[in-house]
């Protein structure tokens, strides 16, 4: 949505775009699990055995939820209402159910209220620093200037894209990705579709890469959020669990670079612009 944002282009279209990815995240994660467990089955010992019964039970209990990303999610898909609107919605929604589930105390009210306050607070104080930052570089003609500069040295669109990713994973590093698409997304969005890339892919794509650099070892940011959690679990123990995670998401991000419709397929399919 920041991306959105930050680019003007369509919620809806970003948020079909990645539908398909965030599937094919799914099965590749699953297939880096089952490779490692046939590798080593001492992994996923086996468990006591659960009748479907009381898995079928257990997901019914989770029907609230389930019917909330429904409502929301479907109801833009299908036009009903703006991503703006569906925000709106989606609370309404949530206080209902917390309503008739009978867990919506004047004490967890207050919680929430406080917590979203100070949340919006912060990001609209990152968003104002960054439109004072963004308005610079476009004012100075930074962003043409790069342009122009890529386009006389002769570089292909895939060179630049495949630099331009190796930044952003490097640079999920040190930065939270709120930080890094706030601060480096007009430029690179310039950039990109400069050099002709869909900005639809784009974005799909960057939030993707910008994400992997959050868990790249050895100083991916969220590594160090893992072993905060979890003091005794050493950073080289998390380094190694997560490499296999790490070639999934890789392989995720060749495919989208490799096959566009992965990502575009689906906004086109319903009717978002001209994708």
């Amino acid at each position: 949505m920041i991306y959105a944002l930050m680019t003007e282009q369509s919620i809806g279209a970003l948020f079909a775009g990645a539908m398909i990815p965030g599937l094919l995240a799914t099965v590749l994660y699953i297939a880096s699990i089952r490779i490692q467990v046939m590798r080593d089955p001492s992994l996923a010992p086996v468990s006591t055995y659960v009748p479907w019964s009381r898995r079928w039970g257990a997901l019914l209990q989770m029907w609230d939820a389930v019917l909330l990303i429904a409502l929301v999610i479907g109801g833009i898909y299908a036009g009903l209402f703006s991503p703006t609107e569906a925000a709106a919605v989606g609370a309404g929604a949530a206080l209902l159910f917390a309503f008739m589930r009978k867990r919506l105390t004047w004490s967890v009210l207050r919680t929430g209220i406080r917590e979203t306050a100070g949340m919006t607070g912060m990001i609209f104080l990152i968003l104002v620093g960054a439109a004072l930052f963004n308005f610079f570089i476009e004012t100075s003609g930074l962003t043409q200037t790069l342009v122009d500069w890529i386009t006389t040295q002769g570089y292909s669109p895939i060179v630049v894209l495949i630099a331009l990713l190796v930044f952003y994973v490097v640079l999920g590093c040190f930065m939270d990705s709120l930080s890094m698409i706030l601060l480096t997304v007009v430029p690179a969005y310039g950039v990109i579709t400069g050099v002709g890339y869909d900005p639809i892919w784009f974005g799909v794509v960057l939030v993707s890469v910008v994400e992997i650099g959050l868990i790249t070892p050895p100083i991916g940011m969220n590594l160090f959020i893992i072993q905060g959690v979890s003091p005794d679990m050493k950073i080289t123990t998390l380094a190694r669990g997560i490499l296999p995670f790490l070639a999934a998401d890789f392989v995720r991000v060749i495919l989208m670079i490799a096959i566009p419709g992965l990502v575009l397929w689906l906004p086109h399919m319903l009717g978002f612009g001209a994708y």
